[in-house]
């Protein structure tokens, strides 16, 4: 009787290790999938892009979502206030890695956590806006890439300029509550004294800002508009600012090329799908045991130049032959 018993229990013991091997196997897989989490203060439709860019950057490295790494995506909607809220629910998640978007992002990330590695997929200016230590060795917790280029503002101008030389009296619009928009912003008002233009600072960090901007550019008799990026509400709806330029006949200039498939006439700045492929190759740096400090800031070697020639059209402009040469796509 004893041993017909030992050898049930020993049957028994044995079936319920074969069962759980499995079990644990499963487990240990799913714990080694990396989560990323991504934090953007723009809508979810307007940053779409963006993040596939993202994950085909991580595909180009090897990596296979659902398998090597998730994504725990949070969008404010166009709502900046609610940054900290997402960022503490990322850190609560305990996620691997922080991706964030702007200034705003990084800034609300970086004050939930100085443990988890944040990286910038673009920031205005990350050393002056002291996110980061410098561009070659940034300390702490965070790096990736900035959007900066030098006088990158007035660049700006000078293109507008090409095509309505004649014009006196500049709209920027711009977010104040992004302190690198700040650098961006002083840039262009210096060259626009050089040129001897009135530049019209024009704020709007909410969408309820939209209706009083219009209003004012209207007001002053502006003619012609400059879009200081990144704004999150006019990146989540750029068919406002496109729409109100075009039926005021206002020639316009934005800081990402969205704003120009949407039928504005120019934009001169650095591809936003490219800067979050290339944020994958920090992130699959770090997931690999790099440490954020000592991963250098990535600036942009290229700045592209997207002119419309349809909206130059109906707006009743000709490009300079020498413009549209140096252009690196024509929309028509």
């Amino acid at each position: 009787m004893v041993d017909r018993w030992d050898r049930r229990r020993f049957l028994l013991t044995s079936l319920v290790g074969v069962c759980a091997v499995p079990i644990i196997a499963e487990a240990q897989q799913v714990s080694s999938i990396a989560k990323v989490g991504v934090l953007t203060p723009f809508t979810t439709a307007a940053g779409a892009h963006a993040i596939e860019a993202f994950r085909k950057g991580m595909r180009e490295l090897g990596h296979v979502e659902g398998k090597t790494f998730v994504i725990e995506g949070r969008s404010t909607e166009a709502r900046s206030e609610r940054l900290p809220d997402l960022a503490r629910e990322l850190v609560r998640l305990k996620v691997d890695v922080i991706v964030a978007s702007n200034d705003l992002a990084v800034a609300a990330a970086k004050r939930a956590t100085w443990t988890i590695p944040i990286v910038m997929t673009f920031s205005t200016d990350p050393v002056e806006t002291g996110i980061v230590a410098s561009l070659a060795r940034p300390g702490g917790n965070v790096t990736g890439l900035t959007n900066a280029g030098p006088e990158l503002g007035g660049k700006r101008l000078d293109l507008l300029m090409e095509v309505i030389p004649k014009v006196s009296r500049v709209a920027f619009i711009w977010n104040p509550d992004i302190r690198g928009a700040l650098f961006d912003y002083k840039q262009t008002e210096v060259a626009a004294r050089s040129l001897r233009l009135a530049l019209l600072s024009v704020e709007v960090t909410r969408a309820e800002d939209l209706d009083r901007a219009f209003t004012v550019i209207t007001e002053q008799r502006t003619q012609a508009l400059i879009v200081q990026g990144p704004n999150p509400v006019l990146f989540s709806n750029p068919g406002q600012i496109v729409g109100f330029a075009q039926q005021n006949r206002l020639p316009s200039m934005y800081a990402a090329q969205e704003y120009v498939n949407s039928g504005g006439l120019m934009s001169y700045g650095a591809s936003v799908p490219e800067l979050y492929r290339r944020a994958a190759t920090f992130v699959d740096k770090i997931l690999k045991g790099a440490k954020p400090a000592d991963l250098p800031v990535e600036q942009p070697t290229k700045f592209e130049l997207v002119i419309n020639l349809k909206t130059a059209k109906a707006l009743g402009l000709t490009i300079p032959p020498s413009l549209l040469a140096r252009a690196d796509q024509i929309i028509e």
